[in-house]
This record gives C-alpha cells, structure tokens and sequence, in this order.
C-alpha cells in the first residue's frame, strides 16, 4: 500500500518503517497515526517478516513527537487503539523492533523509541520528554516505561527536569544499546537485524513474549507460567523447534521457517 506520511520497505525478513514528515521533524499527527497502525498491521500478521527496524526520514529528527503546531490549529486529533505511532500500546506484538534514531527524539518521538526493543542511536541523536514545559505529560507510555528500563531514580532525574539527554548518555543511562556516527547508522540497525535473524523467528518470539509478560509478574509466577504463554507453546510445536536441534547434530547452519 501506498502511505502519504511514512514509508515502508522490506528488505528480505526486515521491514523497515521510516516516519516521513521531515519538514516537522517527523512529528506526527492523527492521519499519520493511522497509517502507522495499518502498517504495524501488516508486519505483525505477515510471516515472511520476522524483525522491524524504525526510523526517522532526514537527518535532523527520529520525531519531535506530537505534533503541536497541528494541534493548535485545530487539526483533526486522535489515534487508533493500538496508541501512539500505533505502536505505543500495542501490547501483543511478539516480533522485535529496533529504534533507529537518527536525531531529536522528543516526547512521543521518544516513546515510540522506548517501545521498540533495542535503541540504535546516532551520536547525533538527543533525547527528552519535555511535556511538562508545554503544560502536558508524557502519557504514551514514556512515564512507565522508562522507569522500567532505567530503574526509578535515574528516570525521574529526566521527567521532572524534562532535561535533554545525548546518545551516549542515553547509553551510560541504559535505554540506548549502542551508538555509531550518523552516517553508518541505518546498517548498524540493520547489521542487529541480521544478528536477530540468524535465531530462531519462534524462538524470539518466545523470548520477547516471556520477558515482556514476565515483568509483570513475580519471578515464581514468570517462570511456571511462561510455558502456557502463546508464543512459548507455538514453539514447541514448530518446525524451527525440531530443525535448531537437528542442524547441530548434522554440524550444518539451520534453515528457519518460522512456523
């Protein structure tokens, strides 16, 4: 399909979702929203993709995040249940997502990074959750998710000041896994991409399922009820589950299916 405020390509089992609005910054609006929601749609139910890589047209911004100027002008307002970016309460998306971010990532730009798996930053790269400067709160999950991913202290350290944090101490803070120079960072993405790919499609699946829902239980109840999560149990049942073994018994590479 053709989309008017992102782009998508495929390039083998990575599909890669760029927010095409560089002259705002990547900002987004409700149109935007949308096309983001049906796009996410579509790599979730496609078999074929097994990992998405996120990313910001342009060199300036990943996405300066709601887009305030659209919304002061009385622009049509709202996004669709799955959230912000259709990505920031999609909750049931088993499949990793790297953040790729190549510049500002303010605000819900921000929490569209905090709800991929792994933050991919150029050292270009500055991010901030400054709604409390324009009278707002980041409720697209940032004020619960990096918490999580940094530990309380250290969040709080960024949401009550709304101060700006660099790449490289977004890396030292622990939501940032690596950081190259902005010109390589689109393939060091994709060179994680091709690590992730080399594993099993069920077997990450399984794992970012049992972590993901893990969190929100007890360790006890995380460990015994891992095996009757959904993509725990389609594991067991998959080709890729009898063909890792099979592949080191016969010393060869594995050919996944992911099914």
């Amino acid at each position: 399909m053709a989309y008017e405020f992102i782009k998508v390509d495929r390039e083998g089992p990575v599909t890669i979702f760029t927010l095409n609005r560089p002259e705002v910054m990547n900002a987004l609006h409700s149109p935007m929203h949308f096309e983001l929601d049906e796009a996410f749609n579509a790599f979730a139910a496609d078999p074929d993709q097994w990992v998405g890589i996120v990313t910001g047209a342009g060199d300036r911004a990943f996405s300066a995040g709601n887009d305030l100027k659209h919304q002061a002008s009385g622009g049509k307002m709202g996004s669709p249940p799955s959230g912000f970016a259709g990505l920031t309460s999609r909750f049931d998306l088993d499949k990793p997502l790297i953040a790729a971010v190549n510049g500002v990532a303010m605000g819900g730009g921000f929490e569209i990074a905090l709800a991929c798996d792994l933050i991919i930053a150029a050292d270009t790269a500055v991010f901030a959750l400054p709604e409390p400067k324009v009278g707002l709160a980041a409720l697209a999950g940032g004020l619960h998710r990096l918490p999580r991913q940094i530990g309380l202290k250290q969040a709080m350290g960024m949401i009550l000041t709304a101060r700006r944090v660099g790449a490289e101490e977004g890396r030292q803070l622990g939501f940032v896994n690596a950081v190259v120079p902005a010109a390589d960072l689109l393939a060091e993405a994709k060179k994680w991409a091709a690590l992730i790919g080399e594993c099993s499609p069920m077997s990450i699946r399984a794992s970012k399922q049992a972590v993901m829902q893990g969190l929100e239980m007890n360790l006890e109840e995380a460990i015994k009820g891992q095996f009757k999560m959904p993509a725990v149990a389609a594991l067991f049942q998959s080709e890729d589950f009898r063909e890792g073994p099979l592949a080191f018994a016969q010393k060869r590479a594995p050919e996944w299916k992911g099914r």
